[in-house]
């Protein structure tokens, strides 16, 4: 399934982090606060913590309560390649079950074909190998620089009038 990253990052703001650490020298911690601290709700998911950035974490995906899970629309995943296929496949009895989430993401470093393929095949999209607070910082870059852009331009074509 093709997919648009600046599209991914602007219609969908509910990020389940599955691997997010307590450390806040992580990178996965990293990539949560941020992506709090841009307009994100995120929800962590891990098995050894009760709060992360004062979010109540839980042990898998398929331990969020339903409201949550109805709420889910990106998985960001902060695993190890050979550990993401049974995330994907809690992502998948999700989409399944009510329709969400619509995205899973593995992080940078993170390649699973065969994860993405059953992904794909149940109607996920699917982004590898890319670290999604990189993106956004891009995406929020450009646009800033194309606003910048229109700014000017308006300001020279006032001048000239």
């Amino acid at each position: 399934m093709k997919f648009n990253i600046r599209e991914i990052l602007t219609k969908y703001k509910t990020v389940a982090i599955v691997g997010l650490s307590k450390d806040p020298s992580k990178d996965s911690y990293k990539v949560a606060k941020y992506l709090k601290n841009n307009g994100f709700f995120i929800i962590p998911i891990n098995p050894s913590a009760d709060k992360i950035l004062g979010q109540k974490s839980y042990k898998s995906l398929l331990d969020l309560p339903r409201d949550v899970q109805k709420s889910l629309e990106i998985v960001d995943i902060f695993r190890p390649s050979h550990e993401v296929l049974p995330i994907v496949e809690q992502a998948i009895k999700l989409k399944n079950a009510i329709g969400k989430p619509y995205v899973v993401w593995m992080q940078l470093g993170i390649v699973n074909n065969e994860a993405a393929l059953k992904a794909e095949k149940a109607g996920l999209t699917i982004v590898m190998d890319k670290c999604i607070m990189q993106e956004h910082r891009r995406l929020s870059a450009v646009n800033n620089l194309n606003e910048t852009n229109k700014s000017n331009i308006n300001d020279k074509q006032n001048n000239q009038k």
